[in-house]
């Protein structure tokens, strides 16, 4: 590589940083190695994004508060939006309590002391904002001061089969060289300097600047997907400055042989690391394209639904008779990624023979955009191939028992039934002992399905083991249960449960959907891996709300997927259960006070003060954003692509 040593002066830069730039030229063709070529992503080097919308409804689910008509609500009492809150009311509580209070207000008007309305704000400010652990911001998530206090452990990209550069990661190392920006410089401009990857977390890479020897003061984490990351040359062949961070460019006098020295023999990203970032990116969906997805009011059918927007992979779907509220808003949609097992062709279900929802024509969606499009029907090619099974004399049978991971509560593992056997590979299973009876609550598994184990899977990996109603742990034996209910054992090699090696171990960090909430992409980590299974712990919750999934499942995700994609990243819930259960407390007394008023009569508040309530309210702006790195955060002033929080006193 040769070294040019040409100073470029710049309007309003110090003599010392301009003294002291360095520009990178491209290679000499006697060298060899050919000339970089430009690998930004656009002429911008930026990768831009449409960020969704999400919306808080108000509260008439008693589990999750989502707003609907009783023609879209479950069972006949119509307390709940789907079998999923039914059945998942007794043991969330605790946490729908504390999201509720949270995110909804007094509503009201009755005059609140001042002294509880202050410590009330004060509190829901501190969780919000300062109370998610070890380093939340306005602006995201901080996984590199995160990463830094609980451990440096994160699963490597090569574990997620699904995501960009999975098969390319292993050409990314530690001590790899890169041009990154340079935020140690008072220039006004952006220079770049180079630095050393000294350590890999997921898509963040831990760097140092050149100069710093051993010095890890000035480490800075950065995702690799971003635009301020690149491989060595990209300034040169771009005219970018190479400018020395301010603390060591004193100690250096000639950085030309420095850096020829340090440089000889290193490597660096793959030229077209961006552009192979890009093109992993793309998905074969797009708005308007009509789907069939499992129906989230009634587990056991699917639904016709329509696609609106698409972050990573990840599509949003309408359901086409789901409705609209008065504002337009959407009041059935379902989140899953484009390899998702709910996720099938239109067609489908005819096909198999599975139940399907037969479309409320009487529902006009004409007015939101996605049902402005002339509609196209998705084809098989747009989706995952499964691996094709033998269905002969020796398949499942109905009435057959296994053990399955319960759709509703994704962290038991209970006693189960197949119930109906369809075609190419997929039956319908039933948890014995709380099935409703008509077939509502049976859910669809394909025979390689990481849900379905077979008997005695859960004793002999030291799982507990969900049991119907009436028995105990202590007295089960399923050989008995067996000769009790008449029934035989699913032959165990008709499971798939073979380890696949995916590369997981306990206490790896990682980016995964709550699946019972499956718009929400949550910081958690790997608590146990058994086979193919991962039990995976969303950091801030209890291990109450712990989930199984495959260790190839499509809605995981390695740490900076969120920020590369431009996906919302919903940080650890807080600290401790002190702060969540003292703002229990503190509306607890609010609500007290409120009720005392109410009886001793004291509806109106003292002359000069006004009625207020508390809102809080959790937005995503919608915009052309484009995808910046930690450090160019920092730097700017409005912090809207992001989540940020807002509270508004209102009459």
């Amino acid at each position: 590589i040769i070294f040019d040593g040409e100073h470029h002066n710049q309007q309003n830069s110090s003599d010392d940083d301009v003294n002291n730039s360095v520009t990178l030229s491209s290679c000499a063709e006697s060298d060899g190695m050919g000339k970089f070529r430009n690998t930004c992503i656009n002429k911008h080097a930026q990768i831009f994004v449409n960020p969704t919308q999400f919306y808080v409804s108000a509260v008439t689910c008693e589990m999750c508060g989502t707003k609907g008509t009783t023609e879209t609500f479950f069972s006949r009492s119509k307390r709940f939006c789907s079998v999923s809150c039914s059945r998942s009311y007794s043991s969330n509580s605790k946490k729908s309590s504390i999201i509720a209070r949270l995110q909804v207000g007094m509503s009201g008007k009755v005059f609140i002391p001042t002294f509880i309305r202050t410590v009330t704000k004060f509190l829901c400010v501190y969780v919000l904002r300062e109370g998610h652990p070890l380093g939340t911001t306005l602006a995201g998530f901080d996984w590199g001061n995160y990463l830094e206090k609980s451990g440096l452990l994160a699963a490597p990209v090569s574990c997620f089969r699904h995501v960009p550069l999975c098969a390319q990661w292993d050409d990314i190392y530690v001590r790899l060289k890169v041009e990154v920006l340079n935020t140690h410089t008072a220039l006004p401009s952006k220079v770049y300097w180079i630095a050393t990857v000294v350590q890999l977390a997921g898509y963040m890479a831990l760097l140092r600047y050149e100069g710093f020897e051993d010095d890890d003061s000035h480490d800075l984490w950065c995702n690799l997907g971003t635009a301020d990351v690149h491989p060595i040359g990209w300034c040169a062949v771009n005219s970018k400055l190479l400018v020395p961070p301010q603390e060591v460019h004193q100690h250096i006098k000639d950085w030309k042989s420095y850096l020829m020295e340090r440089l000889v023999g290193a490597h660096t990203l793959p030229v077209d690391f961006h552009v192979k970032m890009a093109d992993c990116l793309r998905c074969p969906f797009r708005q308007a394209v009509r789907v069939e997805v499992v129906d989230r009011s009634q587990v056991s059918r699917t639904r016709l639904a329509v696609v609106d927007t698409v972050v990573g992979g990840r599509l949003r779907l309408l359901y086409e008779d789901g409705g609209l509220g008065p504002s337009g808003e959407v009041l059935s949609d379902f989140w899953c990624h484009m390899q998702s097992p709910l996720l099938h062709p239109v067609g489908w279900s005819e096909r198999v023979g599975h139940s399907i929802k037969e479309t409320d024509t009487s529902v006009n969606m004409s007015s939101h955009p996605a049902f402005r499009k002339v509609l196209q029907n998705s084809v098989p090619d747009q989706f995952k191939k499964l691996r094709t099974v033998y269905m002969g004399d020796k398949f499942f049978e109905e009435g057959m028992k296994l053990e399955a991971i319960d759709p509703l509560n994704l962290g038991n593992i209970c006693v189960a039934s197949v119930r109906k056997v369809l075609l190419d590979g997929y039956i319908m299973v039933g948890i014995d002992g709380v099935e409703i009876g008509d077939g509502s609550d049976w859910f669809c598994y394909h025979a390689n399905s990481h849900a379905i184990l077979p008997v005695g899977y859960c004793e002999n990996n030291n799982i507990p083991l969900t049991l119907p109603p009436g028995y105990d742990h202590a007295t089960f034996i399923w050989t008995k249960y067996l000769e009790e209910t008449g029934t035989v054992a699913a032959p165990r090699r008709l499971f798939n449960t073979d380890d696949v090696g995916h590369g997981f171990t306990s206490g790896m960090k990682l980016e995964a959907v709550d699946l019972m909430e499956p718009r929400l992409v949550c910081v958690a980590t790997v608590r146990r891996c058994v086979g193919r299974l991962l039990l995976l712990h969303f950091d801030g919750w209890e291990p109450e709300f712990d989930q199984w999934v495959d260790g190839q499942s499509p809605e995981i995700y390695p740490v900076g997927w969120c920020e590369i994609t431009g996906y919302q990243l919903q940080p650890p819930i807080g600290p401790g259960k002190i702060i969540a259960v003292f703002i229990v407390f503190i509306y607890a007394v609010q609500n007290l006070v409120v009720t005392c008023c109410i009886l001793l009569s004291c509806v109106e508040p003292p002359q000069g003060q006004e009625h207020s309530h508390i809102v809080i309210a959790v937005k995503v702006e919608e915009m052309e954003t484009p995808l910046l790195s930690s450090a160019q955060t920092k730097e700017r002033d409005n912090p809207e692509p992001f989540t940020t929080f807002k509270l508004e006193d209102s009459v």
